[in-house]
């Protein structure tokens, strides 16, 4: 109890210090007028209104596979600071940047629609779970060792839950737990095909447990090739050897779940390309005085330039509000961090990237 009684008072310490803090730079007058919590129904409409047509992708992309998205996070903060808009795509790697950013509000835009129901398991579970330990255990479907609490390292939290058997049980009680904290509690009217991805999702990760990856789910076999397990994503760290990921220490994990508890962690289904998506949360950020301090765009990039629809992207996005600081967080092969063939992240300016852009409707 008394455990539980430290993290809830983590989170309400946390969860206050988003809201009031008056150290960060830059963004601190444009946060001023965004919502400190939305609505249930404001954040379900949000997600439906800024969203176009879902697509497809070549995989699910349940996890990340840029076991180097932390090494720009120390330059990242010395250019962003705290506060602000943060805007991204893809799966898990998100909570790591906003974790370290503490943004004001972030929108997770996705061609996949399967995209937004994993962010509304992952919702679902931050709000439930109150700790770290506790998270994993219920992510995986795997019981919770009795020594790990809050004070446990990842190292400790992963190690426990490798050698801990799936329950098949437990995966059940926690489907149900993730759909009863969606619809139940928040009201979301959840339609079927979203129930049937979400259960999708969530057995993946009862499947493979913490030994998932990026090829998992599409495969069938966690072993084909070698790609980051979701233990490996969480262990890694910056190129000074910090550890910055989400799960790295209870703080961490306390800002994000903050966030989710607040609504302010929005899953959009969108192109980068598209008509309505990016424009739509810019939209939204303009009417609110708001700038986006980041945006996570992984290696999207070369899949649009690929296809010859580069330019779309860069008309929509010069149409966000940015400021000077604002900066694209890109994952490539190459770069200042490159070693080997495995994807690293790189900062860019977004306002350099995007100047000349054709911003005509």
């Amino acid at each position: 109890m008394l455990k539980r009684l430290a993290a809830c008072t983590l989170v309400a310490f946390v969860s206050t210090a988003l809201v009031v803090s008056a150290s960060r730079p830059a963004q601190a007058t444009a946060a001023s007028h965004l919502p400190s919590r939305l609505a249930d129904q404001e954040f379900w409409s949000l997600a439906e209104d800024l969203s176009e047509v879902g697509g497809t992708f070549r995989s699910d992309n349940l996890l990340s596979n840029e076991s180097r998205l932390q090494f720009v996070i120390p330059d990242l903060l010395k250019t962003v600071g705290h506060g602000g808009a943060y805007v991204g795509v893809g799966p898990e790697q998100n909570f790591t940047y906003i974790a370290a950013l503490q943004p004001s509000i972030a929108f997770i835009v996705d061609i996949r629609r399967g995209n937004l129901q994993l962010h509304l398991m992952y919702k679902a579970l931050f709000e439930l779970s109150a700790d770290r330990a506790e998270f994993v255990s219920r992510l995986f479907s795997r019981p919770r060792p009795d020594h790990l609490d809050a004070a446990s390292t990842p190292a400790a939290i992963f190690e426990a839950y490798a050698n801990a058997a799936p329950s098949e049980a437990l995966y059940q009680e926690n489907l149900e737990a993730i759909e009863g904290r969606l619809a139940g509690v928040h009201g979301f009217p959840l339609s079927a095909e979203d129930r049937r991805g979400i259960a999708h999702v969530y057995h993946a990760f009862y499947a493979f447990g913490p030994g998932i990856n990026y090829s998992s789910s599409e495969t069938g076999n966690a072993n084909l090739g070698y790609r980051p397990t979701y233990a490996d994503l969480m262990l890694a760290t910056d190129g000074a050897g910090d550890a910055r990921s989400y799960l790295a220490a209870e703080e961490s994990f306390a800002i994000v779940k903050a966030l989710q508890a607040r609504n302010l962690i929005v899953p959009v289904v969108g192109d980068f390309a598209g008509a309505k998506a990016v424009r739509a949360v810019g939209a939204y950020l303009r009417r609110h005085d708001a700038t986006v301090s980041a945006f996570y765009v992984s290696n999207v990039e070369q899949y649009l330039r690929l296809e010859r629809v580069w330019g779309s992207f860069c008309g929509n996005a010069s149409r966000l509000p940015i400021d000077d600081t604002s900066t694209f967080i890109r994952a490539g092969r190459g770069g200042r961090y490159s070693r080997g063939t495995a994807l690293t992240a790189e900062l860019a300016p977004i306002a350099v990237e995007v100047e000349g852009c054709d911003r005509r409707p």
